[in-house]
């Protein structure tokens, strides 16, 4: 049975607190994976033995990259016959498959739509609204990379803007080293984590250049040593753009 938009937005909601801790990078891979395993040598079902059958099967279900569907239903294959199994290398593996890379590119739309990712969102609806194997799969293995990319290349340069007003020279220096190299890989990893690293080291210096003055207060000292202690990017963004006010507020 296909699955429904309403059933794979389900789905993904349920899956929000995991798929919020992933990035889309590593979405990306575990999405795109194809079951593969032992396609050579199920090309010809019919000219393999019936040892030969379980054993691509069971191939299959050992395959960690395996989708829940496809594992389901090879599963369910290797409980029954003979024919059961054959059916599956032939025909049943592809529809679980399909099954799957509808949950998949609804898991990207998910977190794409948390991430205001547009290209994304609106490559992968329209696999999501043609519905057949070879739009999903087409998105999986192409469409959600090439969208990822002009996503990211458009938040890098929106980046860039917001550093160059705010006199961030890491950020600055970071954005524009990913967007000369103009690689999908190279600014997945600027907004993965190069950015945060170049926005930390410039918190860093612009919290040591508020305690250089020596008129600051004693309690906007203690807090700027308070983030500079915790070291974290999170705790020099916050002090940066929050803290430093509520301390002399």
């Amino acid at each position: 049975m296909r699955p429904t938009r309403a059933a794979l937005a389900l789905v993904a909601t349920a899956l929000t607190p995991a798929l919020l801790l992933a990035t889309p990078a590593v979405a990306a891979s575990s999405a795109t994976t194809v079951a593969t395993a032992s396609d050579a040598t199920t090309s010809n079902v019919d000219e393999m033995s019936d040892d030969d059958v379980r054993v691509a099967i069971m191939r299959i279900i050992a395959d960690p990259s395996t989708g829940k569907a496809v594992y389901a239903a090879a599963q369910k294959a290797m409980d029954g016959t003979i024919e059961d199994q054959r059916y599956f290398l032939e025909t049943g593996r592809w529809i679980a498959q399909f099954e799957d890379d509808m949950v998949a590119t609804a898991r990207i739309l998910h977190i794409a739509t948390q991430n205001g990712d547009k290209a994304v969102i609106r490559e992968a609806n329209k696999a999501l609204d043609a519905a057949t194997p070879e739009a999903v799969r087409a998105f999986l293995e192409t469409g959600y990379r090439l969208a990822q990319f002009e996503d990211d290349r458009v938040a890098t340069f929106r980046i860039l803007h917001i550093g160059q007003e705010n006199d961030y020279k890491a950020v600055v220096r970071e954005a524009t080293k990913a967007l000369e190299v103009g690689t999908p890989e190279a600014l997945r990893a600027f907004r993965e984590t190069g950015y945060r690293l170049a926005q930390a080291e410039d918190d860093r210096v612009a919290t040591f250049r508020i305690l250089a003055d020596p008129d600051i207060s004693d309690a906007l000292r203690a807090a700027a040593e308070a983030a500079l202690e915790d070291g974290t990017p999170e705790a020099l963004r916050h002090f940066i753009e929050v803290g430093q006010y509520e301390v002399d507020g």
